[in-house]
């Protein structure tokens, strides 16, 4: 039988924000929300926190979710996805959901994964956002530029496309949410770092070296990522207004 997981790895140990995926707010973990934003999905069929911390175990358990222990030693949230597919034969279609966007829509997540499950030339997806060229001036936001079709010809923390000529272009900005199919995943997670990627720092510079086609969707959300304590009180607001 063929599924689709959404797989959510949650490490508690951040250089910005230790512990984030445990931090309550409303009376919830971080993880339960977005734990619960993956349950709204209409593709998936199993929702799994992979982490290698039992604090998070334990909490993910305690709200009733779906959790795995993994290994300590991942270098990548696509390789602690991995080991979680591995003992999955039946999951055929992955989203990699961030377990610090405890507001991303579940439609949007349904984006991601019916690009994988509907288009035979996608092996992965992913979201971008139109942004303004100030925003494209920030290398911590990653800028994509795609084809006609959607399909992403290059990831850069530089402002891409160049403007020799200025008023024309479009700058979109990267969402961190990936739709794999099985052999993808399996693909991306067997092969050594590339060049591009290790020079920008951007995991999915592997599979686009790799000859590896990304699907982009555009959304018009902006993402409320926590990483900060800033970041946090934003999203403590954002959920008091709501």
């Amino acid at each position: 039988m063929t599924k689709t997981a959404i797989i959510i790895p949650a490490r508690y140990g951040s250089s910005r924000l230790e512990g984030k995926p445990l931090i309550e707010v409303e009376g919830k973990p971080i993880i339960q929300w977005v734990f619960e934003k993956a349950k709204a999905s209409k593709y998936a069929d199993e929702i799994i926190v992979a982490t290698d911390d039992e604090r998070i175990f334990n909490a993910v358990k305690a709200f009733g979710g779906n959790v795995e222990m993994t290994s300590t030693e991942h270098k990548s949230g696509s390789d602690r996805i991995m080991e979680v597919v591995s003992r999955h034969p039946e999951i055929s279609f992955i989203c990699n959901l961030q377990g610090d966007e405890p507001l991303i829509k579940p439609e949007s997540i349904d984006a991601v994964i019916k690009n994988v499950i509907e288009d035979e030339k996608a092996d992965i997806s992913t979201l971008i956002r139109e942004i303004s060229p100030q925003e494209a001036q920030n290398p911590n936001l990653v800028k994509c530029v795609t084809d006609n079709n959607g399909f992403a010809l290059y990831f850069s923390r530089s402002v891409i496309p160049y403007e020799r000529n200025t008023g024309i272009a479009k700058f979109y900005g990267h969402l961190g949410i990936y739709g794999y199919k099985r052999s993808a995943l399996e693909a991306m997670t067997s092969l050594p770092q590339t060049m591009l990627e290790k020079t920008e720092s951007l995991e999915q510079l592997r599979a686009l070296e790799k000859g590896m086609k990304i699907k982009t969707s555009i959304v018009d959300f902006v993402p409320v990522g926590i990483d900060t304590k800033e970041d946090l009180e934003k999203f403590k607001s954002l959920v008091a207004k709501q």
